[in-house]
């Protein structure tokens, strides 16, 4: 019994004795200067990075092709971004300033300007340096009016279209509908076909127009027209009946216009007509002619029929 407990001390003795050899084989770097501080761990070494690429500003102005005069106003500036992957590039940045300046990271770029329909493009690439370019467009104007032989016609009662010819089609592809007259149209540098509408019938003029780059083109379509007043009456000169329905037709039997009222006003083109007047269940007709430049009234006697 006295041997047991004897041998078991001296193991107990023996391994009190291993603990710090153990200890002292786990920790190979041990802590010198107390357990507050933490023991140092091996990580991967620290590279210092480089400086971020600097932005610079991008200054951009556009002149007229051809005779270098400065555009000032009228002007829409893109900036997109040129990664060549073969996808839709993506806009960046926007102007509508003469001299617009843009703070770009160095890279490849697309600069545009839109001038009204006519444009122009350059490739730049900033490198974190401030740069400045110049876009050439090449554009003039078109300026339209309307005349009946020395008259001019009213802004109001005019409309026009303007179309790029193509092939044999001069009216192959619409530029803009719906221009005022005396509206300014900015355009790239070529020919093209106007067709003039005035009032909202057949009095219609076509021609067709040069447009030089950092020229005005102002051109006046002549119409060979006239204003007619429609009117059903009792006997020439009486009083016109309210709520009668005209149709003025061609000769053929086309109609062209169609109104109601009392005296109604039609602008035609010049030529043969016929006028039909409808009031209460009767119907009545009327052979006239328009001659260019005379307006004048167009009265449907109510006879008998």
């Amino acid at each position: 019994m006295d041997v047991r407990v004897v041998g078991w001390r001296r193991g107990a003795c023996l391994l009190a004795a291993l603990a710090p050899a153990a200890a002292a084989a786990q920790d190979a770097f041990p802590n010198r200067l107390g357990s507050g501080v933490p023991s140092p761990s091996i990580t991967a070494p620290a590279f210092p990075t480089g400086p971020a690429e600097a932005e610079a500003s991008l200054t951009l102005s556009a002149i007229l092709a051809g005779i270098g005069e400065p555009l000032r106003t009228g002007l829409a500036w893109r900036i997109y971004d040129d990664r060549g992957d073969g996808n839709r590039p993506s806009i960046v940045a926007r102007s509508t300033d003469p001299e617009p300046s843009f703070r770009l990271a160095p890279g490849p770029y697309v600069a545009t300007v839109t001038y009204g329909f006519a444009s122009a493009s350059k490739r730049i690439t900033m490198a974190g340096q401030p740069q400045a370019d110049t876009l050439r467009v090449s554009a003039g104007a078109l300026k339209l009016s309307g005349a009946v032989g020395d008259q001019r016609i009213a802004p109001a009662q005019l409309a026009f279209s303007v179309f790029v010819p193509v092939g044999t089609n001069s009216e192959g592809r619409l530029v803009r509908s719906g221009v005022k007259a005396g509206e300014l149209i900015r355009l790239p540098e070529g020919t093209y076909h106007v067709v003039s509408t005035y009032g909202e019938s057949n009095a219609i003029q076509r021609a067709d127009l040069k447009v030089e780059n950092g020229k005005i083109t102002d051109a006046t379509l002549n119409h060979r027209a006239a204003t007619v007043t429609l009117k059903l009456v009792a006997a020439p000169g009486a009083e016109a009946f309210a709520g009668t329905a005209f149709s003025v037709l061609t000769p053929g039997g086309d109609t062209i216009r169609e109104a109601i009222g009392a005296f109604p006003q039609v602008t035609l083109a010049e030529g043969d007509y016929v006028l039909i007047a409808r009031h209460d269940g009767q119907v009545y007709t009327r052979e006239f002619k328009v001659e260019s430049g005379m307006d004048r009234d167009i009265e449907v006697v109510a006879k008998g029929s």
